[in-house]
């Protein structure tokens, strides 16, 4: 464990140049990478992308097929599916970025401590994160849209309260095996004190395979997202969330099918492309995955 740390902290510029040519060369990777750059600039870009405004209602144009004017079609009030669908990629994005970095970093707070404390704290932080994942997340949804309201903060809340404790319980199993270890043993024999250690020499040694395991979950939070808003507890309307379109367009489904097929496809698209990615990052990064595969 100190040679391969000592080698990680060591390892030349080159070795990022040499970890993104694999992921390229790995067919999924590519392919995650290209849909997930897709769906950013997307979102990002959406007000050059498109000359319609999400929210405007134009009546007269309802339930358009996709033509070079309107690239998706138009919904029940004639508004431009295509501009919807990316200034909803805008609010599931921020959100899935926003939310599941919070709860990482509270996470990894929470983990590290559990891990490196004393057994009975260690106890008490498993406790608090079993009793927290006990939840059903819909039902916790539901409590939270009664106090909170329906607003983008109810997802929020809901997104860091279900993944907070699974970093917690990850990064301290890893904290466990690492407080252990020689290069640690180390530093704390020459006085280091427990915050030095827990962010010099093991936060670093467990950050990567976690942050992969974030990037992995971020579909998770945009299907959350899409499915608080598709049952009236996320974003209110008319703003443009996906879960949102495709509730809108199930009950005109007989009308049109475009509102469905347009909520829909970006929720496939990123679901694919981070999933994708994610996989291919933990295969590249982890070079015992590598070996086995």
């Amino acid at each position: 464990m100190p040679a391969d740390a000592a080698i990680r902290r060591a390892a030349p510029p080159a070795a990022g140049w040499l970890a993104l040519r694999r992921l390229l060369g790995e067919p999924l990777g590519l392919l995650g990478l290209v849909l997930v750059v897709l769906v950013v600039l997307g979102a990002v870009f959406a007000d050059s992308l498109t000359a319609y405004d999400p929210i405007r209602m134009l009546p007269r144009d309802r339930f358009q097929a996709p033509s070079w004017q309107h690239l998706l079609g138009t919904d029940q009030l004639g508004r431009d599916l295509f501009s919807r669908v990316l200034h909803g990629g805008r609010i599931a994005l921020t959100l899935a970025l926003s939310a599941t970095g919070t709860a990482l970093a509270i996470g990894a707070v929470l983990g590290l401590v559990a891990g490196y404390g004393p057994r009975w704290l260690d106890n008490v932080m498993l406790l608090l994160f079993d009793a927290i994942r006990s939840f059903p997340t819909v039902m916790l949804a539901l409590a939270l849209a009664i106090l909170v309201g329906r607003s983008l903060w109810t997802v929020f809340l809901v997104v860091i309260i279900v993944n907070a404790p699974a970093y917690g319980r990850i990064i301290r199993t890893q904290t466990i095996t690492l407080k252990s270890a020689e290069f640690v043993l180390a530093s704390r024999s020459v006085g280091a004190r427990a915050v030095r250690v827990l962010a010099i020499h093991i936060l670093p040694n467990l950050i990567g395979p976690v942050l992969i395991l974030a990037c992995m979950d971020i579909p998770v939070v945009i299907t959350i997202e899409a499915g608080m808003s598709f049952l009236g507890l996320g974003v209110a309307p008319p703003a443009p969330s996906w879960g949102t379109i495709l509730s809108e367009g199930q009950n005109y489904i007989s009308d049109s099918p475009w509102p469905c097929i347009a909520g829909g496809i970006p929720l496939i698209l990123s679901t694919l492309g981070f999933t994708f990615l994610g996989e291919a990052l933990r295969d590249v990064i982890d070079p015992r995955l590598r070996a086995g595969a």
